[in-house]
């Protein structure tokens, strides 16, 4: 009896009235949405629009959905095309089979497809999103344990894979969970893609180039722990050996591109750098009004049109303090062509008039 394992789920599929809601298609929803999310952070870090990654996202999700089906299907062909087997099934996505190369290949032309309409460099693009690629297929990878599928050899390790299913050939019992050391493996690919990039400043898509090629290593020892069906070429299944010559190319285009374009993109979207700087000398230029009309304000809260109003009426309140009865004349007083008159007493041609007693 095993005292510790990894339970496998009884249903890879929950029925909310007649809509069927299941963990293969929400594992990879919930991948896509962090790619996304994770890449769009590092693309307006390196100074490019915000939504620009969701908007070539559009084109690149479903291109690889299609490409991984059909790399799927034409691999495993017989699983499809065979005598007792209906060829419509080979459309049933939610069932599983993704195959990463072909998603990765034809998911890689949607963007570029997204990328020349946005006008934005495909490398650019690619290094933005290469560790949310890993992220996302980290939880894809969880979509397989819902359908008790992708696991290896036997075992009685603690973390063993409870396979409780027999359809499709399988046999109930205890082996290697494999879909759990390519989703961890998946994992650490993320983190040292963003770690690489951080420290050597990775540019024109070798950031990407080091994420494929760091997943073609986890994936060649794990595709060899895997007991299910699969052509083989030379003693080695299909997947390894096309693992081995992605790294290869992988590797490649790391060194030929750091010779030929060392460094990192000046500039990863046209016109974006304009914007934000036009955004901030707005908004500089809003705080320096705001902050000249209080400098200008007296303490009261006045400005300065308010201040040179009270300065120009205070020589006249002044005079009319030295003076009262020449500002404001008493007694039927009157100002009568320049000449002021009190008590009949006249000011005229200039000369003055001693107050009355």
């Amino acid at each position: 009896m095993e005292l510790a394992y990894i339970p496998s789920p009884s249903h890879g599929v929950v029925y909310l009235g007649p809509v069927p809601l299941r963990g293969y298609a929400f594992c990879i929803i919930i991948g896509v949405f962090v790619a996304v999310w994770l890449g769009n952070k590092r693309w307006v870090a390196r100074g490019g629009r915000a939504g620009t990654v969701a908007d070539i996202a559009v084109w690149a999700v479903p291109f690889g959905l299609v490409g991984g089906r059909l790399y799927h299907v034409i691999t495993d062909y017989e699983l499809y095309f065979s005598d007792g087997r209906d060829w419509v099934d080979a459309f049933k996505v939610w069932q599983g089979g993704l195959g990463i190369w072909g998603a990765i290949a034809l998911g890689a032309l949607g963007a570029w497809i997204g990328a020349r309409r946005r006008g934005v460099p495909m490398p650019a693009y690619a290094d933005a999103v290469a560790p949310g690629i890993a992220f996302a297929q980290a939880i894809g990878r969880w979509g397989n344990w819902f359908n008790q599928e992708l696991y290896g050899r036997e075992t009685h390790v603690p973390w063993a894979l409870h396979i409780t299913s027999s359809a499709d050939g399988r046999v109930p019992g205890y082996y290697h969970p494999t879909f759990l050391y390519e989703s961890l493996w998946c994992v650490g690919v993320g983190l040292l893609v963003i770690w690489a990039d951080r420290r050597f400043k990775l540019g024109h898509g070798r950031a990407f180039a080091l994420y494929v090629a760091a997943y073609c290593v986890g994936r060649g020892w794990i595709e060899y722990m895997r007991v299910d069906d699969a052509h083989h070429i030379l003693g080695l299944r299909l997947n390894d050996w096309t693992a081995l010559i992605v790294f290869l190319l992988a590797v490649a285009y790391i060194w030929v591109s750091s010779k030929k374009r060392p460094g990192r993109e000046a500039e990863v979207e046209p016109g974006a750098a304009a914007d934000a700087a036009g955004e901030t000398t707005g908004t500089e230029a809003g705080t320096d009004a705001r902050t000249d009309a209080e400098g200008d304000a007296g303490p009261g809260g006045t400005s300065d049109g308010a201040s040179k109003s009270e300065d120009a009426a205070t020589p006249a309140a002044e005079a009319e303090s030295a003076d009262p009865e020449a500002a404001d004349p008493e007694d039927g007083a009157e100002l009568k062509d320049g000449v002021g008159v009190k008590d009949g007493v006249g000011l005229k041609d200039g000369a003055g008039s001693a107050k009355q007693g």
